[in-house]
C-alpha cells in the first residue's frame, strides 16, 4: 500500500504545503489515528518518538511540521493578530488533516490529538473552535490561545470527549491559571476533562502524564 497523500498544499499562509511525518499503521489500512502536533523550535519527528512510548502499533502516528519549526511566532498569550497568519494558517492545516483521514474511513471520533507547549497551545485552541465528539484531546504544558480577557464564545460540543490536561504549577512558559482556564472552557463545552497540576515538574512531560495517555488510549482502541 502506498504512503497517505496529505493536501496540505491546499492551504494558505506560511504552513502550506508543510509535510506530515508518520509512524505506525498506513493510514489507508487504520481505523484509528494519533496526531501529535510538536512544539516551538522542535520537530515532526521529535514528538513523533512518543508513539514508542504508547506501544499501540496499529494506530496511524503523523506529526505536522510547522513551517521553520515555529507554528505562529509570538507568545501563545500575545494578541491574536500580533500572531497572524502563523495561526490562521497552523489551525487550517490540522483541519485539512482531519478531513484527509475522513475521506478515509478515519471520523473525528476515532481520531486522537496530542500537543505539547506550543503544539499544546494549537491543539487546545483547534478543538474548542471546531468543537465535536474526538477520540481524545491531549494538552501538555499549553492551553488557550489569546491575552488576558479573549472571549471564550465557541460554538458545538465535545460530546464527553476525555481531554487531559497535564502542567507544572511553575511552568515557565504557560501560567498555571491559563492551564485552569481551559479546563473550565473545554468542560462548558462538554468534554470529560482531567486536569493533572505537578509541583516544581518544569516545561516538559513525565511519566505519569504518558501512562495517563496510555490508558485514553487504551480505552478508545477498547471501545
Amino acid at each position: 500500500m502506498t504512503d497517505f497523500q496529505f493536501t496540505t498544499s491546499d492551504i494558505d499562509g506560511p504552513h502550506s504545503g508543510q509535510p506530515v511525518a508518520t509512524a505506525g499503521t498506513n493510514v489507508n489500512d487504520a481505523d484509528t489515528a494519533m496526531l501529535l502536533v510538536h512544539g516551538r523550535g522542535a520537530t515532526a519527528e521529535s514528538i513523533l518518538e512518543l508513539s514508542h512510548e504508547f506501544q499501540q502499533p496499529e494506530i496511524a502516528y503523523l506529526a505536522p511540521q510547522a513551517s521553520r519549526n515555529t507554528w505562529y511566532p509570538q507568545s501563545f498569550l500575545a494578541p491574536m493578530e500580533s500572531n497572524q497568519p502563523y495561526l490562521s494558517s497552523a489551525l487550517s492545516l490540522l483541519e485539512t488533516i482531519f478531513s484527509d483521514l475522513e475521506s478515509v474511513g478515519i471520523p473525528p471520533e476515532r481520531i486522537f490529538i496530542l500537543g505539547f507547549s506550543q503544539g499544546a497551545c494549537l491543539t487546545t485552541e483547534f478543538v474548542a473552535r471546531n468543537a465535536e465528539r474526538y477520540g481524545g484531546v491531549v494538552g501538555f504544558s499549553g492551553g488557550l490561545i489569546g491575552p488576558e480577557g479573549t472571549p471564550r464564545e465557541y460554538d458545538g460540543s465535545l460530546d464527553r470527549t476525555p481531554v487531559y490536561l497535564g502542567c507544572s504549577d511553575r511552568d515557565p512558559h504557560i501560567p498555571v491559571e491559563r492551564v485552569h482556564k481551559t479546563r473550565d472552557v473545554l468542560r462548558e463545552l462538554d468534554g470529560d476533562v482531567t486536569e493533572q497540576i505537578f509541583e516544581g515538574m518544569g516545561h516538559g512531560v513525565i511519566p505519569e502524564e504518558i501512562d495517563h495517555v496510555g490508558g485514553m488510549l487504551d480505552e478508545l482502541l477498547n471501545d
